[in-house]
């Protein structure tokens, strides 16, 4: 059984504290996916801040507009400098998101890592290589030009 991982990292010229604020709350998510995935939350809490424990559900339209349900439930917190949610229904057999914050001159550093195993055996690692790989791709670099319109170029 084949898993992957992805990592990306992305400077933001603002504080710790308007990052922590804006990545912890789950209602920012939408704000940071790409329309087309049609990403909407279901769950009534969504407006609260991100604890250990919280159960996200939401409904997404990752392949041909076709509506799939996912829930995450945010395993670990440590404020101001990561959070871990952890797929508990959806599309992949193992989802295992990390986000992490860090002080760098002139803003933050944020590090995501998403460690996962696509679903269906090797017809999953057969899809991976044609598209879930890409689609990831795809929508962190929307969350990167969502998160330049909020807070500005590092550096420019």
């Amino acid at each position: 059984m084949a898993f992957y991982q992805f990592i990306q990292e992305q400077k933001v010229p603002a504080t710790m504290e308007e990052v922590w604020e804006f990545i912890s709350s789950p209602k920012n998510l939408k704000e940071i996916t790409p329309e087309y995935m049609g990403f909407d939350i279901t769950s009534k809490d969504s407006d609260q801040k991100m604890y250990p424990g919280m159960i996200i559900t939401y409904v997404v339209k990752p392949v041909l507009g076709i509506k799939t349900p996912w829930m995450t439930e945010i395993t670990q917190v440590k404020e101001m400098e990561y959070f871990i949610d952890e797929q508990r229904v959806g599309p992949y057999k193992m989802w295992h998101h990390q986000h992490f914050i860090e002080p760098i001159e002139g803003g933050v550093r944020m590090k995501d890592i998403v460690t996962y195993i696509p679903p269906l055996g090797f017809l999953g690692a057969i899809a991976n290589s044609l598209f879930i790989k890409k689609k990831l791709n795809e929508i962190f670099d929307y969350r990167t030009v969502a998160l330049e319109k909020r807070y500005g170029k590092f550096g420019g």
